[in-house]
């Protein structure tokens, strides 16, 4: 569903009563005896951010930012930004996950947040404010005694940079973290219970924003074990690119805040970016056998046409593989043309390979049931007072 979303309301559409709370208070964008220099962009910029304390102390608030600036018909026009993590607001916590019915609790818990901000305004008004920015997610429960380590590794073997124009892959923070990334939008896959960890000893360590509000969670909810996630997020950091991914999932209205609260379209979009990925990653590698004879009977059992040669030649390209991942391998031998590399993996793609478990199988059948995840599903039973494992 969604997490963070970012409103831009235009003039009109909200009052700031408490312009002190702003910094610089937004007095001097409003009052023409003492009005702001603007600045080189011919704009002027006031925030108002939960604080750290706040946040430790169970107090979520969005992130809100005026703007003052010279709009194209060159008239001046004051805007309000509104960034947020929806389940952080909802639930205090951003495991938990919304769902479609939410979204009426949302829009006033958040115009209620707004007005203890200073800001008011018309719930129609958040209704149908327009989406400058969204990230959409999905917590995927691992309770079968794998980790999110297995999954992220295997993938960060995936060259997709020119399939999704790509201009960055991170895999970091011990493996925990695997990002794709693209000046507008980027696809994150990380480790939800270690991001905590990280963000315990330092909010830049971690992939989150205002984690303060959730560190202590876990001290205060019992889970049952097994119990990992696995976290995928889309973000659409431009609007541009948020209106292009709706027409490739075949939505082909203005992105409000209504519209894209939806279950369906957070589905798609995850769905999407997911097949890309998948569909990037070689079938050769779905062969998870580290043994090179088992490799080696195995896949002459399933393509018996190819020959012992060409099965050798599979065998070898399948350990350099696993060793360097496709980024490096395709670095290795870029002196050959590109177009050799093309041949070499539709040749891959080609043959028949035993797949004992489908490396993709978890993510795609958790974003194909779409089923939120609730803390609650995965804590003890109780049964007349007695805890029931």
């Amino acid at each position: 569903m969604i997490d963070t979303i970012v409103l831009t309301l235009k003039q009109g559409m909200f009052t700031i009563m408490e312009h002190d709370r702003f910094s610089p208070s937004t007095k001097g964008l409003y009052d023409s005896s003492n009005y702001y220099r603007l600045g080189g962009r011919s704009n002027m910029t006031c925030v108002q951010n939960p604080t750290s304390s706040e946040l430790k102390n169970g107090i979520y608030k969005p992130r809100l930012t005026v703007t003052k600036r010279m709009n194209r018909d060159r008239n001046f026009e004051i805007t309000l930004k509104i960034e947020l993590s929806l389940p952080k607001l909802t639930f205090g916590n951003n495991f938990d996950e919304l769902e479609d019915s939410d979204f009426e609790l949302v829009v006033s818990t958040l115009k209620q947040k707004l007005r203890d901000m200073g800001v008011y305004l018309f719930e129609n008004n958040l209704i149908i404010a327009p989406v400058s920015n969204i990230h959409y997610s999905k917590n995927i429960p691992l309770t079968d005694y794998s980790t999110p380590y297995t999954y992220l590794e295997i993938m960060s073997k995936i060259n997709i940079n020119q399939r999704l124009d790509l201009n960055q892959t991170d895999f970091r923070n011990e493996g925990h973290s695997l990002k794709y990334r693209a000046n507008s939008f980027e696809v994150v896959f990380y480790d939800k219970l270690k991001d905590l960890s990280k963000a315990k000893i330092s909010e830049k360590r971690a992939e989150e924003k205002d984690n303060a509000i959730q560190l202590n969670l876990f001290e205060t909810v019992e889970i049952k074990k097994p119990f990992e996630v696995l976290r995928m997020e889309v973000r659409l950091n431009r609007k541009q690119k948020l209106i292009q991914i709706l027409d490739k999932i075949g939505i082909n209205q203005e992105p409000t805040f209504q519209l894209l609260f939806s279950k369906e379209i957070a589905q798609k979009v995850l769905i999407y970016y997911l097949k890309e990925i998948e569909d990037g990653y070689p079938t050769l590698l779905l062969f998870d056998s580290k043994d090179p004879k088992v490799f080696l009977s195995e896949f002459m059992l399933h393509n018996p046409k190819a020959g012992l040669k060409k099965a050798i030649q599979m065998l070898g390209l399948r350990v350099l593989l696993d060793q360097v991942g496709i980024r490096e391998f395709r670095e290795l031998t870029k002196r050959k043309s590109r177009q050799s590399w093309y041949n070499l993996n539709k040749e891959m793609n080609g043959f028949n390979y035993p797949k004992d478990v489908d490396t993709f199988s978890v993510l795609r059948n958790a974003l194909t049931e779409f089923k939120p995840l609730k803390l609650v599903d995965f804590q003890p039973k109780m049964l007349n007072n007695v805890k029931v494992s």
